[in-house]
């Protein structure tokens, strides 16, 4: 019998503090039946839906986005953290828990009117995905689904990404 994606994920309690339940994705990656049905969930979740490119979040987001391009036959754009692009960049400062980031993309990654699937490891508190969300649509693309191999639902992510359409392959209801 098959395994489901849940198996593969590693759950270490307390870290990192006491009270949390860290879900722990390198377990898909290191067996090959486990990334590879991650990368299957994903796609399936996007079978039916017009896009362009796929975006992947630095850095678990091109593990599971760059796959996702390659057997769906789309571009694949890079979401990085601040100073890893080496053209012209477009950027946007989001708030953390204690202080900012700086996400940037290519100012030529997205054209006009193109159709994006933003794609990530992990949806917690959502702010890295409006921030990408804000690159795309600032470049005049427009975001048309979110999709993540896990979703933390006790930091309301999805709450915060309410105003698009958001996919997880597992929902874990705690922080």
């Amino acid at each position: 019998m098959k395994k489901k994606l849940e198996e593969y994920v590693i759950t270490i309690p307390d870290f990192p503090e006491p009270g949390i339940m860290f879900r722990d994705v390198t377990g898909i990656l290191q067996d090959a039946e486990g990334l590879k049905l991650a990368v299957d969930q994903l796609c399936e979740a996007v079978e039916d839906l017009d896009f362009d490119v796929i975006v992947g979040a630095e850095s678990r987001g091109f593990i599971f986005g760059a796959p996702m391009a390659y057997k769906l036959g789309k571009p694949f754009i890079l979401a990085r953290k601040k100073g890893k692009l080496p053209r012209e960049t477009v950027e946007v400062e989001y708030a953390l828990e204690y202080g900012t980031a700086v996400m940037e993309m290519h100012k030529d990654a997205i054209k006009p009117g193109q159709k994006a699937l933003i794609v990530d490891d992990l949806l917690a508190t959502g702010g890295t995905m409006k921030a990408i969300a804000r690159m795309v649509e600032s470049l005049g693309g427009e975001v048309v689904k979110m999709c993540f191999v896990i979703e933390l639902a006790g930091l309301k992510g999805r709450e915060a990404l309410k105003d698009y359409d958001v996919a997880s392959c597992i929902v874990y209801e705690g922080k």
